[in-house]
């Protein structure tokens, strides 16, 4: 069943949904402006100052809504206490994807470029699949019908499913290993930020039901 909190007029709730909305907002734009790096060559300089800016706004934002929550929860007691456990592991995960998108930043500022490997248009492709899985995942908070979350996760199963392959696929190549060890650290970044947007879906449909995957533990 899908959490009633997200438009619950009557919890409180509804600021904090919209920081953290904006937060995830924040987390799409690092990944974006990171991948810019590997597959549009620009500038590693100005997009890490971008990047690291960004990041630091992304924690500031995770410790305000804990604040907050903190606050709500001493205001309101625990009669909503599934609703704020559900904020506090999706903000966990918003930091994680931040966290990653660094790690893609690290591979540039280390000279890493695909913008002349055969392996451009599937980086494209999977930067632009990436970027769209932020804007749904978006959707599903502010409209979290059970119908959109099963697809969401279905879809994201997939695409962790992808890069595994192809991260594996790369460590059994006989390519040079100065393109197969960027290649496979770049689908590992990837896969674990679709893994925690699939895991901020599955929160808002069971925010206390279940274990978080492996790959949403995984720093």
């Amino acid at each position: 069943m899908v959490l009633s909190f997200f438009r619950d007029g009557e919890t409180g709730l509804e600021k904090i949904e919209q920081e953290i909305i904006s937060m995830l907002g924040q987390a799409r734009h690092s990944f974006d402006v990171a991948m810019s790096t590997l597959v549009s060559g620009a500038d590693a300089d100005t997009v890490g100052e971008d990047v690291r800016t960004t990041d630091q706004s992304i924690n500031e934002a995770e410790q305000r809504i804990r604040r907050e929550l903190l606050v709500h929860s001493a205001v309101q007691g625990t009669g909503d206490l599934a609703q704020v456990m559900g904020y506090l592991l999706i903000i966990k995960k918003i930091e994680r994807i931040g966290d990653q998108s660094k790690n893609i930043l690290n591979l540039a500022e280390e000279g890493v470029r695909f913008t002349d490997s055969p392996d451009l248009p599937e980086l494209v492709e999977a930067r632009d699949k990436v970027s769209a899985a932020f804007a749904e995942t978006a959707e599903i908070l502010l409209d979290p019908r059970d119908d959109r979350i099963t697809e969401f996760r279905a879809e994201s199963t997939e695409l962790t499913h992808e890069y595994e392959n192809r991260l594996r696929a790369l460590m059994h190549s006989d390519r040079p290993g100065r393109e197969t060890v960027p290649l496979a650290m770049l689908y590992r970044y990837l896969k674990r930020i679709v893994a925690n947007l699939a895991g901020v879906a599955a929160t808002v449909a069971e925010p206390l039901d279940r274990e978080p995957p492996a790959e949403d533990l995984d720093e």
